[in-house]
C-alpha cells in the first residue's frame, strides 16, 4: 500500500537533495528506509546514522553523491555487502542497492540478488523498519509503507512483515532485535509473532556470541531494562543465552522457610540503577550480582536459607561467562567480577556499626570504584518495607559520610604504604625475601586497622618494633 501524505518537510535538507540529484543524473530510485523514517514518524531523537536503498548500485550513488557534496567526503565501500559508507557532517549514511534475500538453515548470512524496493521492504525485520520515504523528485517526501507499519508504531506493535517463523528462522537475531526494539520504544511484540520467538529459540545458537551480547546491551542500557529480559525470559531464550540468571527463578520452602526470588530481584536491581548510570558495565554488574546464589543456596534447620559466599562464586562465575559470550576478557570483565564479588559489603556495613576500620578496607578493596560499588548496593535495597527501605537507605548515607571522612584523613582510596620495600631492605640491611612483605602487610593492616595513621613517622615507628619481633635490628651506617 502506498500512505499518500507527504513528508516532504522531513526530508528537505542539503543532503536528501543531493542524493536525489545524483539518483536522476545514475538514472535510478533511491529512498531513505529503517529507523531513521521510523525515529522521524515516532518524533524521537535523530540517530547520527541515514540507511538509503538504492534500486540499482547503492555503491555507485554513493560515490556519486560524495562527488556532489563540497568536500567530497571519503567513500568506505563494503564490496563483499554491496553497500557503501560516507559521512556528512556529523551524519554516517549507508548506501544499499535494493536487493532480495534467501537463506541456507545453518546460516545467518543470506544469498544476495538485487531486487525491487518491494523486495528490500520484505526482507525487513519489521513492519516499522520496512518504512521508506521516496528521495525521487516525481514523489519526492512520499510515504512507502507496504505492511502498514505506520498503523503499527500507532498501535505500539512489533510484528515481522512476512511469516514469523520464516523471518526468524531466517536470520534468528532478529528475535533478539524485537525485544530489544520493543524495550527501548516500550511496544507490544504481536502475538504470534511473539510465539514465533519461542518457537525458534533454538535457532539463537547459530548466532556469534558478540552479536548477542550487542542486543544485551542496548536492553541493559535502556530506562527499564526488566521489560526486555521478562521478554527473553518469557520466549524462553534467556535459558540459552544466560542459564545463570534464570537459574535464579523460583522460591524453595523448607520446614516453613522460603527465601526471595533472586530472579526476579536481579531485575529489580538492574532497573534501580538504570537511572544513576549510562555505564553499561555497572549495569552487567546488577544484573549478574547475585548469579552465585544458585550454586550456593542451601537449607538449615536452625538458620533457615543461606547463600554463603554467594559473591565469592558469583565473581568467579562471571569470568566463564564473558568466555562463553565472546565478550572482553580485560579490565572490563574484572570491574564486573569485582563488583560481584564485592557487592555485599557496603550492604553488611550498613546494617551495622560503621567502624572506621571496616570502611577503610571497604575503600582499599573498592579503589577507584568505591561510588559505583555505592550505586550498586543503593540499588539493591528492593525491600517493599517502607520502614526497612528508609532505615537502609538512611544507613548508606552514614557509610558514604564514613567514606569522605576516612578517605580525607587517611588516603587509602589510592593506598601507597609510607614505607617502601627499598627502605625497609636498607633499614635492616636486608636482601629480598619473606621479611619485606611481613613488614609491608603489617604497617599496611596497622594503617587499615587504625592502630597508626598514614603517614611516614608513626609508620617507620611501628616498623621498628615490629621488626625486633621478627628478630631484625636496625643497621648503623
Amino acid at each position: 500500500m502506498k500512505d499518500k501524505t507527504s513528508y516532504k518537510e522531513a526530508v528537505d535538507s542539503k543532503i536528501f537533495h543531493v542524493i536525489t540529484q545524483a539518483s536522476k543524473e545514475l538514472n535510478i530510485d533511491s529512498y531513505v528506509i529503517g529507523g531513521f523514517v521510523r525515529d522521524l514518524l515516532l518524533k524521537r531523537k535523530f540517530k547520527k546514522d541515514i540507511d538509503i536503498v538504492a534500486v540499482g548500485s547503492g555503491i555507485e550513488l554513493a560515490l556519486k553523491v560524495s562527488e556532489m557534496l563540497p568536500k567530497k567526503p571519503k567513500v568506505q565501500v563494503f564490496k563483499t555487502y554491496g553497500t557503501a559508507m560516507l559521512r556528512f557532517e556529523d551524519t554516517e549514511i549507508e548506501f544499499v542497492g535494493a536487493r532480495k534475500e534467501s537463506y541456507n538453515f545453518d546460516s545467518r548470512n543470506p544469498i544476495v540478488e538485487n531486487g525491487t524496493l518491494e523486495d528490500d521492504q520484505n526482507r525487513r525485520d519489521f513492519t516499522i523498519n520496512a518504512l521508506a520515504l521516496s528521495l525521487n523528485e516525481a514523489n519526492f517526501g512520499e510515504l512507502i509503507d507496504p505492511f502498514d507499519g505506520l498503523s503499527d508504531l500507532e498501535t505500539k506493535i512489533i510484528k515481522t512483515p512476512l511469516n514469523p517463523d520464516i523471518t526468524f528462522s531466517d536470520d534468528p537475531l532478529r528475535m533478539m532485535r524485537a525485544i530489544r526494539f520493543a524495550t527501548q520504544l516500550n511496544f507490544d511484540i504481536e502475538e504470534e509473532s511473539l510465539k514465533a520467538i519461542e518457537r525458534n529459540k533454538e535457532r539463537i545458537k547459530i548466532i556469534s556470541g558478540e552479536r548477542i551480547v550487542d542486543e544485551l546491551n542496548k536492553i541493559l542500557m535502556t530506562d527499564k531494562p526488566s521489560l526486555g529480559f521478562l521478554l527473553l525470559h518469557k520466549t524462553k531464550l534467556l535459558d540459552i543465552i544466560l542459564p545463570e540468571l534464570t537459574a535464579l527463578e523460583g522460591v524453595d520452602e523448607s520446614e516453613g522457610q522460603t527465601h526471595k526470588d533472586n530472579f526476579y530481584h536481579t531485575l529489580e536491581v538492574v532497573d534501580n540503577i538504570a537511572p544513576n548510570t549510562e555505564d553499561v558495565w555497572l549495569r552487567w554488574s546488577a544484573l549478574l550480582h547475585d548469579i552465585g546464589k544458585a550454586p550456593t543456596k542451601r537449607h538449615h534447620k536452625k538458620n533457615g536459607w543461606s547463600f554463603h559466599g554467594h559473591e565469592f562464586v558469583g565473581g568467579k562465575m562471571v569470568k566463564k561467562l564473558f568466555e562463553r559470550l565472546h565478550m572482553p576478557l580485560n579490565h572490563k570483565m574484572k570491574y564486573v567480577s569485582k563488583m560481584v564479588m564485592m557487592s555485599s559489603r557496603p550492604i553488611v556495613l550498613s546494617q551495622d556499626i560503621v567502624t572506621d576500620s571496616a570502611v577503610r578496607r571497604l575503600v582499599f578493596d573498592a579503589g577507584e570504584d568505591i561510588e559505583d560499588l555505592m550505586t550498586l548496593c543503593e540499588a539493591d535495597i528492593t525491600t517493599k518495607n517502607p520502614n526497612k527501605f528508609k532505615k537502609y537507605h538512611n544507613n548508606f548515607k552514614i557509610v558514604r559520610q564514613k567514606i569522605v571522612e576516612v578517605e580525607e584523613r587517611d588516603h587509602i582510596r589510592q593506598f601507597q604504604s609510607p614505607i617502601s620495600g627499598e627502605e625497609i631492605m636498607e633499614t635492616f640491611g636486608l636482601k629480598p625475601g619473606r621479611e619485606i612483605g611481613i613488614l609491608k602487610e603489617a604497617i599496611k593492616e596497622a594503617i587499615l586497622e587504625g592502630e597508626i595513621p598514614n603517614e611516614y613517622k608513626p609508620a617507620y615507628e611501628f616498623m621498628l618494633k615490629r621488626a625486633a619481633k621478627l628478630g631484625l635490628q636496625k643497621t648503623t651506617k
